[in-house]
Protein backbone atom coordinates (compact mmCIF):
# COMPACT_ATOMS: atom_id res chain seq x y z
CA UNK A 1 0.00 0.00 0.00
CA UNK A 2 1.13 3.56 -0.65
CA UNK A 3 0.67 6.41 1.83
CA UNK A 4 1.27 10.15 1.83
CA UNK A 5 1.74 11.62 5.30
CA UNK A 6 0.00 14.98 5.80
CA UNK A 7 1.75 17.85 7.57
CA UNK A 8 -0.55 17.64 10.60
CA UNK A 9 0.68 14.11 11.33
CA UNK A 10 4.32 15.23 11.18
CA UNK A 11 3.57 18.18 13.46
CA UNK A 12 1.75 15.95 15.95
CA UNK A 13 4.66 13.49 15.87
CA UNK A 14 7.16 16.30 16.47
CA UNK A 15 5.13 17.38 19.51
CA UNK A 16 4.94 13.81 20.84
CA UNK A 17 1.17 13.55 20.32
CA UNK A 18 1.41 10.75 17.75
CA UNK A 19 3.85 7.87 17.63
CA UNK A 20 4.76 8.00 13.95
CA UNK A 21 7.55 5.46 14.43
CA UNK A 22 5.05 2.92 15.78
CA UNK A 23 2.68 3.60 12.88
CA UNK A 24 5.52 3.09 10.41
CA UNK A 25 6.54 -0.17 12.11
CA UNK A 26 2.93 -1.34 11.78
CA UNK A 27 3.17 -0.82 8.00
CA UNK A 28 6.28 -2.76 6.99
CA UNK A 29 6.73 -3.01 3.26
CA UNK A 30 4.29 -0.18 2.58
CA UNK A 31 5.43 2.81 0.59
CA UNK A 32 5.25 5.87 2.89
CA UNK A 33 6.21 9.20 1.38
CA UNK A 34 5.66 12.95 1.65
CA UNK A 35 4.09 15.14 -1.01
CA UNK A 36 6.02 18.22 -2.11
CA UNK A 37 3.18 20.42 -0.76
CA UNK A 38 3.65 18.79 2.65
CA UNK A 39 7.32 19.71 2.59
CA UNK A 40 6.33 23.30 1.79
CA UNK A 41 3.83 23.39 4.66
CA UNK A 42 6.37 22.02 7.11
CA UNK A 43 9.12 24.43 6.03
CA UNK A 44 6.66 27.32 6.27
CA UNK A 45 6.01 26.39 9.89
CA UNK A 46 9.78 26.33 10.41
CA UNK A 47 10.17 29.78 8.90
CA UNK A 48 7.46 31.16 11.18
CA UNK A 49 8.86 29.62 14.38
CA UNK A 50 10.79 31.59 16.98
CA UNK A 51 14.58 31.33 16.81
CA UNK A 52 15.08 28.52 19.37
CA UNK A 53 12.15 26.48 18.03
CA UNK A 54 13.17 27.14 14.43
CA UNK A 55 16.50 25.36 14.90
CA UNK A 56 14.85 22.35 16.56
CA UNK A 57 12.15 22.13 13.89
CA UNK A 58 14.67 22.55 11.07
CA UNK A 59 16.76 19.64 12.35
CA UNK A 60 13.64 17.50 12.75
CA UNK A 61 12.53 18.21 9.18
CA UNK A 62 16.00 17.60 7.79
CA UNK A 63 15.98 14.15 9.45
CA UNK A 64 12.54 13.42 7.99
CA UNK A 65 13.69 14.33 4.51
CA UNK A 66 16.49 11.80 4.83
CA UNK A 67 13.92 9.10 5.62
CA UNK A 68 10.98 9.89 3.35
CA UNK A 69 10.93 10.14 -0.42
CA UNK A 70 9.18 13.29 -1.66
CA UNK A 71 6.54 12.97 -4.37
CA UNK A 72 6.83 15.98 -6.68
CA UNK A 73 3.97 18.22 -7.74
CA UNK A 74 4.35 17.73 -11.46
CA UNK A 75 2.15 17.93 -14.54
CA UNK A 76 -0.12 14.93 -13.87
CA UNK A 77 -0.70 15.99 -10.26
CA UNK A 78 -1.35 19.56 -11.45
CA UNK A 79 -4.01 18.32 -13.88
CA UNK A 80 -5.63 16.21 -11.13
CA UNK A 81 -5.46 19.25 -8.84
CA UNK A 82 -7.27 21.36 -11.45
CA UNK A 83 -9.98 18.69 -11.79
CA UNK A 84 -10.48 18.50 -8.02
CA UNK A 85 -10.50 22.27 -7.74
CA UNK A 86 -13.23 22.51 -10.38
CA UNK A 87 -15.28 19.73 -8.77
CA UNK A 88 -15.11 21.19 -5.28
CA UNK A 89 -16.02 24.69 -6.47
CA UNK A 90 -18.92 23.34 -8.56
CA UNK A 91 -20.29 21.37 -5.61
CA UNK A 92 -19.83 24.18 -3.11
CA UNK A 93 -17.18 22.32 -1.11
CA UNK A 94 -14.51 24.29 0.68
CA UNK A 95 -11.15 22.54 0.65
CA UNK A 96 -7.92 24.42 1.37
CA UNK A 97 -5.63 24.72 -1.64
CA UNK A 98 -2.78 22.83 0.03
CA UNK A 99 -5.20 20.01 0.89
CA UNK A 100 -6.37 19.86 -2.73
CA UNK A 101 -2.76 19.62 -3.88
CA UNK A 102 -2.05 16.83 -1.38
CA UNK A 103 -5.24 15.03 -2.46
CA UNK A 104 -4.34 15.41 -6.14
CA UNK A 105 -0.85 14.07 -5.50
CA UNK A 106 -2.33 11.10 -3.61
CA UNK A 107 -4.91 10.32 -6.29
CA UNK A 108 -2.38 10.68 -9.10
CA UNK A 109 0.11 8.40 -7.36
CA UNK A 110 -2.44 5.88 -6.04
CA UNK A 111 -1.76 6.70 -2.40
CA UNK A 112 -3.87 7.00 0.73
CA UNK A 113 -3.58 10.22 2.75
CA UNK A 114 -2.63 9.82 6.42
CA UNK A 115 -4.01 12.75 8.42
CA UNK A 116 -5.22 13.70 11.86
CA UNK A 117 -8.26 15.44 10.38
CA UNK A 118 -10.08 13.47 7.67
CA UNK A 119 -12.88 16.07 7.59
CA UNK A 120 -10.56 18.42 5.67
CA UNK A 121 -10.80 16.04 2.72
CA UNK A 122 -14.52 15.21 2.79
CA UNK A 123 -15.19 17.15 -0.40
CA UNK A 124 -12.58 15.25 -2.43
CA UNK A 125 -14.16 12.47 -4.49
CA UNK A 126 -12.32 9.16 -4.70
CA UNK A 127 -9.71 9.95 -2.05
CA UNK A 128 -8.91 7.40 0.66
CA UNK A 129 -7.96 8.91 4.01
CA UNK A 130 -6.83 7.20 7.24
CA UNK A 131 -5.75 8.34 10.68
CA UNK A 132 -2.33 7.29 12.00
Amino acid sequence: MAYLIAADVIIHAERGKVDLDAWLRAHPGDEVRLAAITVAELWRSTERATAPQRTIRQRYLERLLQVFEVVPYAERAAIEHARLWAVTVATGQTVAMQDLILAATALESGATVVTMNARRFEGVPGLTVVAP
